[in-house]
Formats: structure tokens, sequence, C-alpha cells
């Protein structure tokens, strides 16, 4: 379970190292602390956004899978919601890059 958790964390933070410079002391570059905020802010957004979208499809399916004459009818609602979960995960993207963007 350990190793499962740090493999988590380290995949998490890998975004952190693609914005790495150089010039770490510079003033214009964003601190330590931004990058960790952005990437744990992703990581749970991402990590809340998939278990949500899995229950849906798993009710949708079981759903359909008893009755199969509601397929049509249920079909726009799921796709309406697992549409605004990802608008959710998308939200956390653009506050994790102004995270970054202003440095904390």
């Amino acid at each position: 379970m350990k190793k499962i958790n740090l493999a988590i964390l380290a995949t998490s933070l890998t975004p952190a190292l693609a914005f790495a410079d150089n010039h770490a002391a510079a003033t214009t570059s964003p601190s330590g602390a931004a990058f960790w905020a952005a990437g744990i802010c992703m990581g749970v957004a991402a990590a809340g956004v998939a278990t949500a979208q899995s229950k849906a499809a798993h009710a949708a399916l079981e759903g359909i899978g008893r009755n199969p004459t509601s397929a049509k009818p249920a079909l726009v609602p799921l796709i309406l919601s697992l549409a605004l979960m990802e608008a959710l995960a998308l939200f956390a993207f653009l506050i994790a890059g102004d995270l970054i963007k202003a440095g904390m």
C-alpha cells in the first residue's frame, strides 16, 4: 500500500518537474510552494472526477442492464453529467495554472 501511495504522489508531482528552471534564484520564477499547490490541486481534482465519473457510469450501466428499454432516455443525462464533472477538472486546471503564474 505504501508503494502505491508513493507512486501516486510521484505521478501527481511530475508536472512540476517540467517547469523546473535553471534560474531558480530569479525573482520572476514561481516558488516551490506554487508547484506543490498546483500538483495537489490537480491530483485531488483528478481523483475526485475519476471517482465520480466511474460511479455515474456504473449506475447508468447497471440501470440499463436491469431495464434495457431505458438506454435511450438515460443516455442524455449521463453524457451531460459526465461533461459537467469533466468541467470541474478543467476549472481545477485553470486554478492550478493561476497558482503557478502567481507564484504564491
